[in-house]
């Protein structure tokens, strides 16, 4: 039955990935699109076992983002209870399957890091910065509109699977 859903959420990534091609009108109609792509990121990621309970999305740094999740995350109803978490401090994001840090300075992006140290969390960076400073997946604005980019090591490292089709969508993958 999952392997079903691979090709239609990568479809619905792929729309996603269209509707990036079309530069975002205000800060609003960002986080909508940011906010559809971290949602599939998480519906294209497998955890290690146990099976998860509950999922957790937690958002750093960014409040209209945060609206944005809860408010795709209510419109599409998933098989297990979601939670989303505004953070301000990294000791609490152990708690989190996905993570999305909404600051670009290094000496905070490190803190994250060390605070999570190998934990099976879906780190997705918001900013070119986040992603070489340890993020699985980084989302940045390119010209053309919103691209992602994947760490796929660090996300075997925390004992993540990254779909096929996320990887082959991705604008790099290293």
């Amino acid at each position: 039955m999952r392997r079903a859903l691979v090709p239609l959420l990568a479809g619905a990534l792929a729309a996603a990935l269209a509707l990036a091609c079309a530069p975002a009108r205000a800060g609003q109609d960002e986080a909508e699109l940011k906010a559809a792509f971290i949602h599939r990121f998480a519906q294209l990621t497998q955890w290690p076992p146990p099976p998860l309970r509950e999922f957790t999305y937690c958002v750093s740094g960014d409040a209209a983002l945060l609206e944005a999740l809860r408010t795709m995350v209510q419109r599409v109803a998933g098989a297990i209870p979601t939670r989303l978490q505004a953070l301000a401090e990294p000791q609490r994001a152990t708690q989190c399957q996905l993570l999305v840090l909404g600051t670009s300075e290094r000496g905070q992006l490190r803190r994250w890091q060390e605070a999570l140290g190998d934990d099976p969390v879906l780190v997705v960076g918001d900013s070119a910065e986040s992603f070489r400073n340890g993020a699985v997946i980084g989302l940045v604005i390119e010209p053309n509109g919103l691209a992602f980019r994947i760490n796929h090591t660090e996300a075997r490292r925390r004992g993540l699977t990254l779909s096929y089709q996320m990887l082959k969508l991705a604008r790099e993958v290293k």
